[in-house]
């Protein structure tokens, strides 16, 4: 039975004003491959690469910039714009592309590389995220506008790079080293040049707007079902903050395969690979071969822990804005520490020695009411796990009793229609039997037996709930990617 955890449909808002879904673009296939390429190849290939990367003026004429002396990390601004002009008809038929692009950002994210090379920290910013421009001249009329609300996205529209770069510091205080703009005209090829990308989710996943129809479990994604799996928005009521982070898996996902493959190592796949992203690169003047031959090199030894992928912190997605309409907000307190250990080069994930990798779940911990007993007679082993399952999530009752008779093996009692629940909670309790219950109701009874060792960490794959570590509900990539 699934009724209990059924989420609530999207809401109109969601929608262009004509009904069609608001498309969005993922650009990190396109930088990550240029970075790790550029440590594969050398010099020498990047130069012929970087002479093929269009140029963008993005930094011209920009003042009043936030400081860049506190960290020595490096920043990226990555932007994604819709352009779609170089798909076939029958492509733009069978994976939904159809309508006009609307030329604005779909996509935003701040990528920060830490000065030791050893991290990479990605920071997804809600695309209708509240905003007020500085003072500028609209790159399309050429009339001077005083800074006014936005949507952020909106920025790109009016002022080009400049603008967007501008808005972003002075809504977040991080200097911008580089800016990097794609749209998803190639992000097919370039998903089918390296092969594909696996996928893992522990629910259906079903969106008629954009055709993605995925089963449970693992899913090996070409090029087209990669782009319907990136822009899919109408899965769930996380709406956009969910679609960003399963751009944020599906970017974990890509690192794993470019850096486990070693595909990028061979010239002739290089060759392939960069064909196929270099058809909608654009970059700023200054990232040039030297700079990308030098963070391909450091870069090297990524594997998917070395990335850490997390979300502006929100206070209202649905902030009303006269003329402006429907804006998310951020919630300032949160969002301020966020870029604060951006900007200081801090890490964004809690990381502890030997930490436990979690298991992905349908149905959020949070939602799972449940009751410890001790049934193993080691005294006060009933408290303990009660601690560790609300630590990953449970809402556990807190006052842990004792069991009538000792058991062997631990017991989870379960009403037959919270079955989903029970998988939750057994993912935790690996080797625990299962008993149903019929009318126990909603809660979940779990008797500890003597072969208890340890719970197992969880995470919720639903993005309506919090996940991850720290603040930011941050995720690391090896816990993003497939198992």
């Amino acid at each position: 039975m699934t009724a209990p955890h059924r989420p609530p449909r999207p809401s109109a808002r969601h929608r262009r004003p004509d009904g069609r879904p608001r498309w969005g673009l993922r650009m990190a296939a396109s930088v990550s491959l240029l970075l790790l390429a550029a440590g594969g190849i050398g010099h020498a290939m990047v130069t012929g690469v970087q002479d093929g990367i269009a140029r963008v003026d993005a930094f011209k004429g920009l003042g009043d910039r936030p400081d860049n002396s506190g960290g020595d990390g490096m920043d990226f601004l990555v932007v994604g714009t819709d352009g779609r002009d170089k798909l076939s008809r029958e492509e733009k038929r069978r994976y939904h592309l159809g309508g006009e692009p609307c030329h604005c950002t779909d996509t935003i994210m701040l990528v920060h590389l830490s000065a030791d090379r050893n991290r990479a920290s990605v920071v997804s910013l809600p695309r209708d995220s509240y905003a007020l421009t500085p003072p500028h001249t609209d790159t399309t009329t050429g009339q001077k506008h005083h800074g006014h609300p936005v949507k952020l996205n909106a920025a790109y529209a009016e002022g080009g790079p400049g603008l967007t770069i501008r808005t972003v510091e002075r809504m977040t205080g991080v200097h911008i080293d580089h800016y990097l703009e794609v749209d998803f005209t190639s992000f097919m090829k370039t998903v089918d040049a390296v092969g594909g990308v696996d996928i893992c989710t522990t629910r259906p996943l079903k969106d008629s707007y954009t055709g993605l129809d995925l089963p449970p479990g693992r899913s090996r994604l070409d090029g087209g079902r990669a782009l319907q799996y990136v822009r899919s928005r109408h899965l769930d009521s996380a709406s956009d903050l969910g679609r960003m982070q399963r751009q944020q898996r599906f970017f974990a996902a890509l690192m794993h395969k470019i850096t486990s493959s070693g595909a990028l190592l061979n010239p002739v796949q290089f060759k392939h690979i960069t064909d196929a992203l270099l058809e909608s690169v654009r970059a700023d003047k200054g990232f040039g071969a030297d700079e990308m031959v030098d963070l391909g090199q450091a870069l090297r030894g990524f594997n998917p822990s070395s990335s850490e992928f997390a979300s502006v912190p929100v206070s209202d997605i649905d902030f009303q804005v006269p003329n402006v309409g429907s804006t998310v907000m951020w919630n300032e307190a949160k969002a301020k520490k966020l870029f604060q250990a951006l900007r200081e080069d801090r890490p964004l994930a809690v990381r502890r020695p030997g930490r436990q990798r979690a298991t992905a779940v349908d149905v959020p911990p949070g939602t799972i009411r449940v009751q410890v007993d001790n049934g193993a007679g080691r005294m006060g082993l009933g408290r303990t796990v009660d601690k560790a399952l609300r630590a990953t999530g449970f809402d556990t009752t807190g006052t842990p009793g004792n069991a009538p008779t000792r058991v062997r093996r631990t017991v989870i009692s379960y009403d037959p229609r919270w079955n989903r629940s029970v998988r939750s909670l057994s993912a935790a309790l690996p080797g625990a039997a299962l008993r149903q219950v019929p009318g126990q109701g909603e809660l979940l009874r779990v008797t500890v037996g003597k072969d208890f060792k340890a719970v197992h960490k969880v995470r919720s794959d639903d993005p309506t709930q919090p996940s991850g570590s720290g603040d930011f509900g941050t995720l690391t990539g090896d816990e993003a990617a497939c198992p």
